[in-house]
């Protein structure tokens, strides 16, 4: 598969695309832009943003269902897992917390009781092109509430934070989800390398 094939989008986009930025920017050879060095806000958390999802998407291209599949002892962590899990985190941030909408499928069938890391475990079973989809779209819906924000990143999230009941801004949102593909993007590196050697930031 193609890096493209990987992307959350409909192909590398330009920063200004985002709002910020000084003109077109060239995307790199695993079709990452960089941020914009002078936007607005929303412009620099999306252009955030989409760089570490895409460079979640590089770290898988061209594995072969086995080696998604693979971990690297004492985790149990796999990229298969991974891709997963963030289609997941996608769905649930952006369309439940954010648009309070009920869980999609395959979210709203799971017995997470059973298995709370169900996302992650259940990947070795799927056909990684199903993975892939399940993450591209998931990714598409958050664009779709990042464009539709009425407020912009001042929008209040529908449902409150658990425990305390306090609201939740897109800003927050957004942080939040740039935050969770650093920690896992971290964690690809080192997978992605015990498989088959790839390094790279």
């Amino acid at each position: 598969m193609t890096t493209d094939e990987h992307g959350g989008g409909a192909g590398p986009r330009a920063a200004d695309e985002h709002g910020g930025g000084a003109g077109p920017r060239a995307a790199d050879e695993h079709g990452r832009i960089d941020p914009p060095f002078a936007g607005d806000e929303m412009s620099t958390l999306r252009g955030f943003l989409d760089f570490h999802r895409r460079t979640l998407a590089w770290k898988l291209e061209g594995l072969t269902r086995d080696q998604l599949a693979a971990t690297h002892p004492p985790s149990t962590m796999t990229l298969g897992g991974m891709l997963k899990h963030l289609a997941y985190v996608e769905d649930s941030w952006f369309g439940e917390v954010f648009l309070g909408r009920e869980p999609s499928e395959p979210w709203r069938s799971t017995d997470w009781q059973a298995d709370a890391d169900w996302d992650w475990h259940s990947a070795v079973d799927d056909d990684p092109a199903d993975v892939l989809t399940l993450w591209k779209e998931s990714v598409a819906r958050s664009d779709a509430a990042l464009e539709a924000a009425a407020d912009g990143l001042d929008t209040l999230g529908v449902r409150p934070w658990r425990g305390t009941g306090e609201p939740l801004s897109l800003r927050w949102i957004v942080v939040h989800m740039i935050e969770e593909y650093c920690r896992h993007n971290g964690h690809a590196d080192l997978l992605r390398e015990a498989i088959d050697g790839s390094t790279g930031e």
